[in-house]
């Protein structure tokens, strides 16, 4: 059957709810009769749902494929300010469990029909009467669309109890909204041939249930004076790594700071060393898929002027830092520097009060005394190359470069003497 349409029948129905998620954004999402999870799968990367949840009967089949659900590498390397928590369990949807109350978005994709129509009934007092989600999307088979189905005899699958007309369906979602305070819009997927819409309809029906406000929970089966039942068996439950998290937003922002106060120090003791001049280049940043900018441009729209006063006044600062630190064999990197030069670190720490505070705490950083800097070991050959200059200028010698350029000088205008 599922060749006939384009994208498949089963992409299309996900589709559908991917498209609800992305319109209102509803935070706790809770996927019932998950199977495979390859619904959870695709709303995983849409960051607006911050619990995403699967039930299902069959917990074999929930453990073959539950760890797509985990983290990738990047999410560890890049984590954002999003949470997401994913949850899966083990149980019945015709049974309560207090832990699944509450959500914005329940789905039920293809599921009732494998109820029997008892199940069915208690299915609605489960998820309409005691989970009361914001939303409830409801897909199931349309029987006025199997003649159109080549080689279908009897129901589209053997485990299936009933398949509902397009009139059934609709009395049994509007007897739901009339007992618990919904209300209904009902659409589908899976087009027929042109000129059979009228006549069958989708070829799975849907039906878009939204709670109705109201200033009691009298249609409801679980207030909060109801004791907590916990019927279902948790089988997986993971966190994303998130900077909401202060020991990952610590970790992400030490190694920012590490990072730069390195790039600082290795373009200090370039200028230091006059390999640099004194109007040494700003440091370059890229970001993820962005063009590269400079870090000394701290205000968009700033005079060159400024740019340059204020890039003096950093180093000017920087120079003081190294006259005071009391080690050669260390760069005193100031806060304010890195917190003017570099972007994400400002971003990452907000203030810098907050920046040397969430630094004091971390075992990789290594801070000044007055915690105004942080301190970067010189490698060997930066100590080696920095001596030679000094014994250099202590000689009284020139570099032959300059030796060089001036005997040049003088050839020039022995020339124009001429």
């Amino acid at each position: 059957m599922e060749p006939l349409f384009n994208p498949p029948l089963h992409r299309q129905r996900h589709q559908f709810v991917v498209d609800f998620v992305k319109r209102n954004k509803p935070p706790k999402v809770l996927d019932l009769g998950c199977s495979e999870c390859s619904l959870m799968k695709r709303l995983k990367f849409h960051r607006e749902v911050h619990l995403l949840v699967g039930l299902d009967i069959d917990g074999t089949k929930v453990k073959k494929k539950m760890r797509a659900l985990a983290p990738v590498s990047t999410d560890y390397l890049q984590p954002s300010y999003d949470q997401l928590c994913v949850e899966l369990y083990e149980g019945s949807v015709t049974e309560r469990d207090a832990r699944l109350r509450g959500f914005d978005l329940v789905t039920s994709i293809e599921l009732i029909e494998h109820l029997t129509l008892a199940d069915v009934e208690r299915f609605s007092e489960v998820v309409f009467g005691y989970m009361t989600p914001a939303a409830v999307i409801v897909s199931t088979p349309n029987c006025e669309y199997n003649p159109l189905l080549p080689g279908l005899r009897g129901f589209r699958h053997s485990d299936h109890k009933f398949e509902w007309s397009r009139a059934e369906f609709k009395s049994w979602a509007l007897k739901a909204c009339s007992e618990f305070g919904y209300e209904v819009e009902f659409t589908g997927v899976g087009q027929p041939a042109s000129g059979y819409q009228e006549s069958v309809g989708f070829c799975s029906q849907i039906g878009v249930f939204r709670r109705l406000e109201r200033g009691d929970d009298s249609n409801t089966l679980g207030g909060d004076d109801a004791e907590d039942v916990f019927s279902y068996k948790l089988l997986y439950s993971i966190n994303y790594p998130s900077l909401c998290d202060n020991n990952i937003l610590r970790r992400v922002l030490g190694s920012e700071v590490l990072y730069w106060a390195e790039k600082l120090k290795s373009r200090w003791m370039e200028k230091k060393s006059g390999e640099v001049n004194a109007s040494c280049a700003p440091i370059e940043t890229e970001e993820e898929g962005e063009e590269k900018h400079t870090v000394s441009q701290c205000e968009s729209g700033a005079s060159e002027d400024q740019e340059e006063e204020d890039e003096g006044v950093r180093w000017t600062r920087f120079q003081r830092r190294q006259d005071s630190c009391t080690s050669l064999r260390c760069v005193s990197v100031p806060l304010d520097v890195l917190w003017s030069c570099c972007p994400r670190v400002s971003t990452l720490s907000g203030s810098l009060g907050n920046l040397r505070r969430l630094l004091m705490d971390d075992p990789d950083v290594e801070l000044s005394q007055d915690g105004d800097a942080v301190l970067v070991n010189c490698h060997e050959q930066d100590l080696e190359e920095e001596e030679a200059q000094d014994e250099l200028e202590d000689s009284g010698y020139e570099p032959a470069s300059r030796h060089h350029s001036a005997a040049a000088e003088q050839e020039e205008d022995w020339e124009a003497s001429v």
